[in-house]
């Protein structure tokens, strides 16, 4: 697959390289120099941060994983703090 390079030296990726990397405009990719080759990469993925939120239900304060954290019930919880000093 072959590129080019912009008038201002910026490298243009074919939409179907973007497309398989799960990229979109504006999102930021890593390069590398291995071997004699340059590689791409996008960046790891972060999970938006934890925070502290009012429960919408008992108007309490409770800690989030944030969007797209996975849902711990109560058993769940409880089983994870059994081995906790």
């Amino acid at each position: 697959m072959q590129m080019r390079i912009s008038e201002n030296g910026e490298l243009i990726l074919p939409g179907a390289l973007v497309e398989r990397l799960g990229m979109k405009p504006g999102d930021r990719i890593d390069a590398t120099f291995e071997g004699g080759r340059v590689v791409l990469a996008p960046p790891p993925t972060r999970r938006p941060g934890a925070g502290i939120i009012i429960d919408p239900a008992t108007g309490w304060p409770v800690l989030t994983g944030g969007e797209g954290a996975p849902v711990l019930t109560s058993e769940m919880v409880a089983e994870l703090l059994v081995d906790f000093p």
